[in-house]
């Protein structure tokens, strides 16, 4: 399997943000979207995460929100991202049902992410490979463990944290499945549409 792009959204958007959504999601291929708005409250994402959705789901781009599996349900989105600190993979598999798609962070764990397989997970994340500015990461994961977890598991691998068009491409050699990038995009020197386009030349070998 190609390696694929994961797009995050920033913490913080405004309406208009889906704009530049689309541009980046029309520039290349994109597996998926999470919606990760960590400085928004609730109410607030329950007003700007649907044109997202939207704007994701209509390009064939699956939609994931990060934290709250009720409330991805509620908002019709195709799976839920938790975190160690959040509901238990078990927890939001419960909530979710079986048809959406599950993801969860395992950081730099090999435990963490046998477990979460166990529970039904539908990937893993592992991270952060690179200093980030989007979160607070507790954790420094090495590549060689992508390429561990490749090797042995059928269960997709994601690759998260700090991740640039510069420096992703030991990841790709390593064995990610996909490519988790926030900043990477949104903040890149020409443009979403422009690192969109670099990162899937990376994953196609060029």
């Amino acid at each position: 399997m190609t390696c694929q792009l994961y797009l995050i959204t920033p913490p913080r958007i405004d309406a208009e943000f889906v704009d530049m959504l689309v541009t980046a999601l029309e520039a290349g291929e994109v597996a998926a979207l999470q919606i990760r708005l960590k400085d928004h409250s609730v109410d607030e994402i329950k007003s700007l995460a649907p044109p997202l959705i939207a704007a994701a789901q209509d390009r064939d781009v699956a939609v994931i929100l990060n934290d709250d599996p009720e409330l991805a349900v509620a908002l019709g989105c195709d799976g839920v991202h938790v975190g160690q600190g959040d509901a238990s993979a078990k927890q939001a598999r419960a909530a979710i049902g079986p048809k959406r798609m599950l993801g969860v962070t395992c950081h730099d764990s090999r435990h963490l992410a046998m477990q979460a397989g166990e529970a039904g997970a539908d990937y893993v994340a592992f991270g952060a490979f690179y200093p980030t500015t989007t979160k607070d990461a507790p954790t420094t994961a090495d590549p060689d463990i992508l390429t561990w977890w490749s090797e042995i598991f059928e269960l997709p691998c994601v690759a998260i944290g700090g991740i640039t068009v510069e420096n992703a491409r030991p990841l790709i050699e390593a064995g990610a499945d996909f490519l988790a990038v926030s900043s990477g995009v949104w903040s890149h020197v020409d443009g979403p549409a422009n690192a969109v386009i670099a990162f899937n030349a990376l994953m196609r070998g060029e």
